[in-house]
């Protein structure tokens, strides 16, 4: 056999997308189900953004930051659904060089942009929990926007980074990722050459991205732990810790699903579990999100009820 021939790296060539089934048959039932559950992330996200701005109850820190989460989510999903539904729709498989890198710049982004709230979101849980009187210091409209800010720049110069980087690498002709869109370890996999820069900033980016963020959750959540415990009545420790509830059930789903795949010995790991792994972190999270932030949320289904115009809201119970 030959040595294979590289990609123009201009862009002039294709990648190909497996998606979730070559199977004819179940692309009909997959684009169904998987415009359904796009429309429903899209309405829900974009509510809870509206609800927020159009409320001045809800003009708190907390809230802020949850109308950026369901903002970064619509985004997030955005960034791979509409493709895989076009290319189920086309039949065809194909995404562009450009397509590709460009996915995958906005995959990185909001990907680690979600994180990075998490955290901030945490920390604003921690602060009105375990330091009450300093809360409208610490968490001021100042300090949110810097936060916010923040947490852009800190995802946006890697994940562009980590792009350019791979604009260097020279991939192997018929290049097929067994995957609904562009993951960067599989596309280093494809490369026929030199790859450790383009390895040592995805390890850099999982320390930034995925671990830093966690552990100032779990950091934030032992300290609000230890705070609630020392609550002498059980009605306030109770309520103390339902504001928490939402978060807590969005971090242990989003981290779960990551952790139930990269954390696996390398010999388990494989395309149909990462494959699953990320229709629940990138579609399935996205899409419930709204429902756990409004499910149990008083403030939150009032202020739904006076914008759709029913006085309260009756359609979360």
């Amino acid at each position: 056999m030959g040595k294979p021939s590289k990609v123009n790296q201009s862009g002039s060539s294709d990648f190909f997308l497996l998606g979730l089934s070559e199977q004819p048959g179940e692309q009909p039932l997959l684009f169904g189900i998987f415009l359904g559950m796009y429309l429903v992330t899209m309405v829900g996200n974009l509510l809870i953004i509206l609800v927020i701005s159009s409320d001045a109850h809800l003009h708190t820190p907390m809230y802020f930051f949850l109308a950026n989460l369901s903002l970064t989510d619509a985004c997030f999903t955005s960034a791979s659904v509409p493709k895989m539904l076009a290319n189920i729709h086309t039949h065809s498989q194909a995404i562009s060089y450009s397509g590709c890198l460009t996915q995958l710049y906005f995959l990185l982004m909001f990907g680690g942009l979600y994180n990075c709230l998490l955290a901030v979101m945490a920390y604003d849980r921690y602060v009105a929990i375990c330091q009450p009187l300093h809360y409208n210091t610490a968490m001021s409209p100042q300090q949110c926007a810097l936060m916010l800010c923040v947490c852009w720049m800190l995802t946006n110069c890697p994940a562009l980074m980590h792009t350019l980087l791979l604009t260097r690498v020279a991939f192997c002709a018929h290049t097929v990722i067994p995957h609904f869109y562009c993951d960067p370890s599989a596309l280093l996999k494809l490369a026929c050459s030199d790859t450790h820069i383009n390895e040592l900033m995805i390890i850099t980016m999982g320390l930034v991205f995925l671990a830093i963020p966690l552990v100032l959750i779990v950091f934030s959540y032992v300290r609000i732990s230890w705070a609630v415990l020392g609550i002498p009545s059980s009605g306030g420790r109770w309520k103390a810790f339902s504001t928490c509830g939402s978060h807590l059930t969005v971090v242990l789903l989003f981290y779960g699903s990551l952790m139930g795949v990269y954390l696996l010995p390398p010999s388990t790991h494989s395309a149909e579990r990462e494959r699953r792994a990320a229709i629940l972190y990138m579609v399935v999270i996205p899409m419930l999100n709204p429902f756990i932030y409004s499910l149990r949320n008083r403030d939150m289904k009032e202020a739904m009820g006076k914008l759709l115009g029913g006085g309260k809201a009756v359609i979360l119970l």
